[in-house]
C-alpha cells in the first residue's frame, strides 16, 4: 500500500492539498487497521463521538501542514 499517493506531496492547488491530505489520513488509518471489518465495526463509536472527530481533524491538519510546507505554501498563487 502506498502511503503517499504517486510518491509525492506536491499538488498544483491549495483545493489539491487538501484533498490529498484527506486521503493520506485515511491511508494512515487503513495501514494501522488493516481489516476492513474491524474498521466498519470501530465507525460508529468514532463517527458520533465529538473527541474522536477533533482527534481526526487535528491528524488532517498535520498532514496538510506537511503538504503546505512541501509546496512551499504555494507561493506562485500568491504573485
Amino acid at each position: 500500500m502506498a502511503l503517499v499517493p504517486d510518491n509525492t506531496l506536491l499538488t498544483p492547488t491549495v483545493e489539491d492539498g487538501r484533498a490529498l491530505a484527506l486521503k493520506i489520513a485515511r491511508l494512515t488509518i487503513k495501514a494501522i487497521q488493516p481489516d476492513e471489518a474491524t474498521r466498519e465495526l470501530l465507525r460508529p463509536g468514532y463517527a458520533t463521538d465529538p473527541d474522536s472527530l477533533t482527534a481526526a481533524a487535528h491528524v488532517v491538519a498535520i498532514e496538510f501542514a506537511t503538504i503546505a510546507a512541501a509546496n512551499d505554501y504555494w507561493r506562485a498563487e500568491r504573485s
